[in-house]
């Protein structure tokens, strides 16, 4: 039986994590103008493969940290939910419209972005923080757990990237070119982070 305490929530956190933006978004929405649909694929590829390695990394630390540790595990689980709800407060006070607009290669759409994903403290620190929020030590979490973790990302990240590049190369113009949608957009994933993350921290 998995150890994921509830994943309907694991699903939600995973989403509204990759809508906010961030290098990951910037190096999906570049490919897919410089390279069509093609390039947004491979863009999106190369992000699930740094995902991948990241969130193994951290399934290493966490595996580690619930053996010896229980309550150290437990404090974890608390600076996940206050890292939540200080990334949410971030984006609901920041201005829209910030970010520099990332210049890629049209051929090396996959390996820029795999290594703009594996050098992003944001997301290095949300497989870190966020995965013992998920984890019910009771149930003794093994392998099986972690891998089903691993493969619900990559198909989510996989579904977001396909229906972002869908969405960048038929309609980015219009989105962009309103920042009221872009900046609503970005308050309304900072309340659901801060909400999420209240929610993870009252629940056991």
């Amino acid at each position: 039986m998995l150890a994921i305490t509830d994943y309907p929530a694991f699903v939600i956190a995973i989403l509204v994590f990759l809508a906010i933006p961030g290098p990951g978004n910037l190096a999906m929405i570049s490919s897919t103008a410089q390279g069509g649909i093609r390039g947004g694929l491979a863009s999106t590829f190369g992000i699930i493969a740094g995902d991948q390695i990241l969130l193994w990394c951290a399934v290493a630390g966490v595996a580690a940290l619930l053996k010896a540790y229980p309550a150290a595990f437990a404090t974890v689980q608390w600076v996940g939910a206050a890292y939540l709800a200080w990334m949410g407060y971030k984006l609901i006070t920041a201005k829209p419209g910030q970010g520099a607009v990332l210049q890629l290669k049209p051929s090396h759409f996959a390996r820029q972005s795999f290594f703009i994903t594996l050098l992003n403290p944001k997301a290095i620190v949300f497989y870190m923080a966020f995965f013992p929020l998920f984890i019910d030590p009771a149930r003794a979490p093994g392998l099986g757990t972690f891998a089903a973790m691993a493969l619900s990302i990559a198909v989510l990240t996989f579904a977001y990237g396909l229906a972002a590049t869908l969405i960048s190369h038929f309609m980015a113009e219009r989105i962009r070119a309103n920042p009221r949608v872009s900046g609503g957009l970005q308050k309304l994933a900072g309340v659901a982070l801060i909400g999420f993350g209240l929610r993870l921290a009252l629940t056991k």
